[in-house]
């Protein structure tokens, strides 16, 4: 799990396919990769990664076939930028929101314009993911944990500060670009809320739990 605070902007130092997805190596730039071990999962550019091999300065991870296909990735190569975060700790200040690394599409940039100091992205994304963005909602963008500021069909509007172009690859969109987007999980758990109230989700699951289960141990009311 992650926050979509990005810790660190490192660069892909290189991506070698293979029958499986890929092997990519990220050079690390200013992440502390001194509490990293074998295992554990860093998010690169919003997709959780995890560890296979590292060193002082760098590490590597394998890419399956399905997060190429889902991804950004494919149209990475060496020295393309990456935004980076650790999985959180217990302790972490919960700065973003709940970011699963999992990303469910790609988005296309398609306007950019100064305004103040700011800067506003409208991002196109796919229609099945369109019901999940709302205004004044969260949305992930290659990692980083954003805010919707106004939604028009199936594109958004992000305002982004300073601070937050200084800190992560934002600098580098143009229009036309195509970023990772994790749309919020709680939209999705709602979702499948309601579609199990229109449909019959009372069914067993191939662990045995039901929703009469759930209902008869208190878990539910």
């Amino acid at each position: 799990m992650f926050t979509g605070i990005i810790e660190a902007v490192g660069k892909v130092k290189s991506i070698k396919l293979n029958a499986s997805g890929a092997r990519v190596m990220i050079a690390s730039g200013n992440l502390d990769l001194s509490d990293v071990k074998l295992g554990d999962s860093i998010a690169t550019n919003g997709i959780c990664l995890t560890v296979v091999d590292l060193d002082d300065a760098s590490y590597s991870a394998d890419v399956s076939k399905e997060t190429l296909t889902r991804t950004g990735f494919t149209n990475y190569a060496s020295g393309t930028k990456v935004n980076l975060e650790k999985a959180m700790l217990p302790t972490t200040r919960f700065g973003g929101h709940m970011v699963s690394g999992h990303v469910d599409g790609i988005g296309k940039i398609t306007a950019i314009n100064t305004v103040g100091n700011s800067i506003e992205y409208w991002i196109e994304l796919a229609d099945n993911l369109k019901q999940y963005v709302a205004e004044k909602g969260s949305i992930t963008v290659d990692g980083t944990s954003l805010t919707v500021n106004s939604v028009d069909e199936n594109k958004f509007r992000l305002t982004i500060v300073p601070h937050t172009t200084e800190q992560t690859i934002i600098s580098t969109y143009k229009v036309g670009q195509l970023v990772n987007l994790e749309v919020d999980l709680i939209a999705r758990y709602i979702e499948r809320l309601l579609f199990c109230r229109e449909q019959d989700c009372n069914q067993a699951t191939s662990s045995g739990i039901s929703k009469e289960l759930l209902l008869n141990s208190g878990f539910i009311k």
